[in-house]
């Protein structure tokens, strides 16, 4: 069924769109200056992306900065086996996986809700007050944003902690140095920083939604809230299906400088991820191999569950990025 579903969407897309069925032929005078054009960021991709990609072959050698990738000793998957028989790096995968997730179920539909509310606010002068407010924390940089983190939940003089001692009489409790609060915190700080950003992509998907079927359901006598489940949520089905399977082909991979400017060592049971891991092992002990092969491990991991989600997203939504 899903698949005869996905055949009727693809004949009324062509039906729909007829001339995106015309093949292009190449045309010299209007195509060369479109590829001299985009030249040179072709050049700046393929010089900083792919040619420093040759660099993963020393994941399987006992590198060494002085004897270079070419002279040192070649070890076979020696690293592969090294890292995955280790008990500190299935932990801090673990606590990776339980971050990503904890992102996903929470912060995931905070920004599309967000979006949704703009899109009702009926004063555009408020409307543009409350996007920009929103952008702001994301063009702070993470070193000022885990200050200012730090600062609220600070036990002494923290806002929050002020506040739980004034309205309910808590004692000052010291957040970030229990493994209760910790991930909670991680989760809640990333979305407010990134709320603004990341409800852009939903704002333009909305712009997108044509108006008369807004009208045509008010006069049917639907509401807000069977508009926002009939219209609004249809019309932003795409862009949330993208961004869920990127987000899902990221699951073992997270930022590195929230949690480290944020964890310190009483919080590394529940708060230490790979990419804090492979900082200590790759700078703090120079092990640069295993640092690599951790790394290989991390991508082909992410390739296999990106595909499956996009698998996934067109067996069930009949869309998907390819």
């Amino acid at each position: 069924m899903s698949k005869m579903r996905a055949m009727e969407q693809k004949r009324k897309r062509k039906e729909s769109y007829p001339e995106a069925n015309v093949k292009l032929k190449f045309n010299a005078n209007r195509d060369i200056p479109v590829y001299l054009l985009i030249l040179p960021a072709a050049l700046l991709l393929f010089v900083f992306h792919y040619l420093p990609i040759y660099g993963i072959v020393i994941s399987f050698q006992d590198f060494s900065p002085f004897k270079g990738v070419l002279n040192s000793n070649w070890v076979g998957l020696k690293n592969f086996e090294h890292f995955l028989s280790d008990s500190n790096f299935w932990r801090v995968f673990k606590n990776t996986i339980i971050i990503n997730l904890m992102q996903i179920i929470i912060g995931f539909p905070i920004p599309v809700m967000f979006a949704i509310f703009l899109n009702e606010l009926w004063s555009n002068r408020f409307k543009k007050v409350v996007q920009t407010v929103s952008y702001l924390p994301h063009f702070v940089s993470w070193v000022v944003a885990a200050s200012i983190i730090t600062s609220a939940l600070s036990p002494s003089t923290g806002l929050i902690n002020k506040f739980l001692e004034g309205a309910f009489g808590i004692e000052p409790i010291y957040f970030l140095a229990k493994e209760e609060y910790f991930r909670l915190i991680i989760v809640i700080s990333n979305v407010w920083k990134e709320l603004g950003m990341q409800s852009v992509y939903y704002i333009a998907a909305l712009a997108s939604i044509d108006t008369e079927l807004y009208e045509a359901a008010k006069m049917d006598g639907a509401g807000k809230i069977k508009q926002t489940i009939h219209i609004t949520l249809p019309g932003l089905r795409s862009i949330i299906i993208v961004l869920l399977v990127l987000k899902v082909g990221r699951m073992v991979t997270i930022g590195f400088e929230q949690i480290f400017l944020l964890y310190n060592p009483l919080v590394y049971d529940v708060g230490d991820v790979i990419s804090t891991y492979t900082y200590r092992l790759g700078i703090e002990q120079t092990r640069y191999s295993l640092t690599s092969a951790i790394g290989v491990t991390q991508s082909v991991v992410n390739f296999i569950l990106v595909y499956a989600a996009n698998k996934a997203a067109r067996k069930i939504a009949g869309w998907s990025l390819w």
